[in-house]
């Protein structure tokens, strides 16, 4: 009866959304275990995607599915789960994205293998949205995004730059070699750093394992890609008075960073925070401007958010085609997880439940027009 009456609810639910269950479209959900509609009621996204990583359910087109919740809104159609708000307060009250929570992420994610990262993202190894504007391919697209990047930081040769979050170097090494800068990246990512060095061996870069707070010199130009979303709404002012610091007085900062539509205290999504990315969280529009108030002009703000969702699709497409080499070393379940991770992502993007944001930065406004590439 329990189970009859769960099902029952979580097919109205669907239904919202036109999804259904054992359907025929691409979209509907395969049940192959009923314990899923008690997980979906009791734990939401929480139950939903880890009853997918258990086999409970399969979805031919999980990306499409993920993309008609976003948009019927069923979020927010179900009620909160109990301790939502003391979780909620709990967050305004604590500080998750401190120096040693920061690691959690690092260790958790980043440091999973660099054998992962380098089957499943392009040959630049930019773990970002990509810029399809003119590209078919993800290496294009990722080159276009760098190219994006130095155009609108004006970098020109003998130029310092800064890459907070530098990954595996992708922008440093591109920017050395195209555009003659001298290039300083940091990450918390042991992994990240001992490839990074590798890839940028012989150039003008020096790669350091070191938190954004401990920067404290100048360069001509800073740059940091997909790394605020670890940042912490806590942590904001904080961090853009540290570019404030480090940024020469005719300096230019590019922020490129996911944007929540919505200003919030808590990461959005329990299943991410859980089993992917600790600690994170998206920034508002109103959570980016406070940050950077009194203390930056703004000089351009472009968003191009539909544009992540080929990207995570061609990330899904490499994981997949290496799994064989992959197997024996992540597991069944992981691939599982992975391929949650990226489809319900791309289906998230897909239906602007968030976006990407570039935007870029000066002290006190640049002499004349600030004309941004595009």
């Amino acid at each position: 009866m329990l189970i009859s009456n769960t099902k029952a609810i979580v097919k109205e639910l669907l239904a919202l959304a036109d999804i259904n269950i054992n359907g025929s479209r691409p979209w509907d959900i395969q049940v192959h275990d009923e314990r899923v509609y008690e997980a979906v009621l009791r734990k939401k996204i929480l139950g939903f995607g880890e009853s997918y990583t258990e086999g409970w359910w399969d979805c031919a087109e999980l990306d499409n599915c993920i993309t008609r919740l976003v948009r019927a809104e069923l979020e927010y159609k179900l009620k909160d789960r109990p301790g939502l708000k003391l979780s909620i307060l709990a967050n305004r009250l604590l500080n998750f994205q401190t120096r040693d929570r920061s690691l959690e992420v690092a260790q958790k994610h980043y440091d999973l293998g660099n054998d992962l990262f380098q089957c499943m993202l392009d040959e630049n190894m930019m773990y970002s949205c990509g810029y399809w504007k003119s590209a078919n391919n993800l290496t294009q697209a990722q080159i276009d995004k760098l190219e994006l990047v130095c155009k609108k930081l004006n970098l020109a040769p003998g130029m310092r730059l800064l890459d907070i979050g530098c990954g595996w170097g992708g922008l440093a090494k591109f920017a050395a070699e195209n555009y003659g800068v001298r290039v300083v990246g940091v990450t918390i990512s042991q992994q990240q750093a001992e490839l990074a060095r590798q890839r940028c061996k012989d150039l003008p870069i020096e790669i350091r394992l070191q938190d954004y707070r401990e920067l404290n010199e100048q360069f001509d130009r800073i740059a940091s890609i997909g790394m605020f979303e670890h940042v912490g709404y806590k942590n904001y002012r904080h961090y853009m008075q540290v570019v404030k610091r480090c940024l020469a007085p005719e300096g230019l900062f590019l922020l490129h960073t996911l944007g929540s539509n919505i200003s919030v205290v808590k990461g959005q999504n329990e299943w991410l925070a859980k089993y992917i990315f600790p600690n994170g969280m998206l920034p508002s529009i109103k959570q980016l401007g406070a940050s950077f108030e009194k203390l930056f002009v703004m000089e351009d703000w472009q968003n191009f958010g539909a544009y992540y969702h080929p990207t995570l699709m061609s990330w899904h497409e490499r994981f997949n085609q290496h799994w064989e080499q992959l197997k024996t070393k992540y597991g069944e379940q992981f691939r599982r997880l992975w391929n949650f991770y990226l489809l319900s992502c791309a289906g998230g993007l897909q239906g602007r439940d968030c976006q990407v944001w570039q935007i870029v930065l000066s002290h006190n406004g640049i002499d004349g027009v600030y004309h941004s590439a595009r």
